[in-house]
């Protein structure tokens, strides 16, 4: 019981900070016109964090980042998606049932997810610093128990996220909150994208 409540609390604190991989989650549930048409962005973004908990726990993510040219080639690349994502956004307008044609499609919300995803290098470094050495307090049972709860909690999380997005877009049906929220979302983007670009050059 003690290793499912560490997993839960310890998943959470990581999870709940606004990020990328949230703005862009809960948008896709906000300007997809049906909420089933935003799950391929929600299922992969739960993918990648299952991957990345489960690598963190057996370690394998730490002997990656030991290569230098390796990290600074994952930022490099997770920048220009980051870029690139956030001009997406900044250009997609709310979606009605006539105006399909302009919500992302399947690929590029895969794309987009598994960039925020997987090409973050702070969220690697959380889950790999926080969970993964956490884990090692744990042995045998009590290990998968850990597991399984910070796994349940990400997958949790982001169907919540796009349960919200799609909540706000019913509320919204002059458009013009979804609007604003996806420039906004597209400057934090942006913003996101500089930090870690200025944090690889200092």
């Amino acid at each position: 019981m003690e290793a499912i409540l560490h997993g839960v609390v310890l998943a959470f604190g990581l999870i709940l900070p606004l990020g990328v991989q949230n703005v862009f989650v809960f948008s896709q549930g906000a300007t997809q016109p049906k909420l089933i048409r935003a799950l391929p962005a929600t299922i992969t973004a739960a993918v990648c964090d299952t991957l990345l908990i489960l690598l963190a726990i057996f370690g394998l993510s730490v002997v990656v980042l030991q290569f230098e040219w390796l990290r600074f080639s994952l930022i490099i690349v997770g920048v220009v998606f980051l870029l690139y994502m956030g001009y997406s956004i900044w250009r997609t307008e709310p979606t009605s049932p006539t105006e399909a044609n302009q919500a992302l499609p399947i690929h590029k919300q895969v794309l987009f997810a598994l960039s925020v995803s997987l090409l973050n290098p702070h969220a690697i470094l959380d889950i790999v610093g926080v969970i993964g050495t956490s884990a090692l307090t744990y042995v045998g049972k009590d290990q998968v128990l850990f597991t399984v709860a910070c796994i349940a909690v990400s997958w949790i999380w982001f169907f919540g996220l796009t349960l919200a997005g799609s909540a706000l877009k019913k509320l919204d049906e002059s458009g013009g909150l979804m609007k604003l929220f996806n420039k906004c979302s597209a400057l934090f983007i942006w913003g996101t994208a500089i930090y870690i670009a200025v944090s690889l050059i200092s």
